[in-house]
């Protein structure tokens, strides 16, 4: 009867050590609600930054091309193109603004003319105002552009994991995924500039003749700079959360030693 009762002592202080144990290591992973503060004010910043750069992936107007207006037409040519689709369109001249030279902004309604570019399906280059594209220059920029998204979504999960599950060492792998996306944005805006450089010179023998361009960046790029701006600032707001905290209380010490 003794053995029995001895036993039953030692599973119930077995099962009260392990419950102790679950508790301290919830503990352990729970944050504190400074910090927790800390990590969603850097999330919301991180929103921001995707926001952009989902809206500058998506559409497109990177960049304009326009035309010179004729003399004694009422009409004239302009176009913008992003990552996936360009559009052409015939402008009235009167709608124009007076002083501007060339046809635009292509903001200003008229007659379009949207195709996606063939280059994704059958690998051919798009014609532009008897101009010709350089596919792998702006398959390199969408791809890249792409990559940078995913590995945002990425970054967005393992903070999100963070807050949810305690699991702290995913916030170092957010900060890179999200410091990552914003250089890989930067790269696609680079690789696309020189696809419009590329665009420009590439100029059609055949007849009717080309007409002369010029080109101005839109909205959307400047959407992808903000964005990939805003991506590095919160990779680095959540890399300075991984860091230790005794080199700030050395820099920044508390108003009670001071007083001391």
């Amino acid at each position: 009867m003794m053995m029995w009762s001895n036993f039953f002592m030692q599973e119930e202080d077995r099962r009260r050590r392990e419950a102790v144990g679950r508790r301290r290591a919830q503990g352990q992973h729970q944050l504190t609600p400074e910090r927790e503060g800390k990590i969603k004010l850097g999330l919301l910043l991180s929103a921001v930054g995707s926001t952009l750069a989902v809206l500058a992936v998506g559409t497109e107007f990177w960049v304009e091309l326009n035309t010179y207006k004729i003399n004694g037409s009422a009409i004239c040519d302009a176009a913008h193109l992003g990552l996936w689709k360009m559009c052409t369109k015939r402008l009235w001249q009167a709608d124009v603004p007076a002083g501007r030279d060339t046809c635009g902004p292509a903001e200003l309604p008229g007659e379009a003319n949207c195709t996606y570019f063939k280059f994704f399906t059958t690998g051919e280059n798009a014609r532009i105002f008897q101009r010709t594209t350089k596919k792998e220059v702006n398959l390199a920029a969408a791809v890249i552009a792409v990559l940078g998204l995913a590995v945002m979504a990425l970054g967005c999960l393992c903070i999100i994991m963070v807050l949810s599950k305690g699991a702290d060492f995913l916030l170092r792998v957010g900060a890179v995924c999200f410091g990552l996306s914003g250089l890989l944005l930067l790269v696609s805006l680079e690789v696309f500039r020189h696809s419009v450089q590329a665009l420009l010179q590439r100029v059609s023998p055949e007849p009717p003749p080309a007409p002369a361009l010029t080109y101005e960046y839109s909205w959307s790029l400047s959407c992808g700079v903000g964005a990939s701006l805003v991506l590095l600032l919160g990779g680095g707001c959540f890399l300075l959360l991984t860091l230790p905290p005794w080199p700030w209380g050395s820099l920044c010490p508390k108003q009670g030693h001071r007083a001391a």
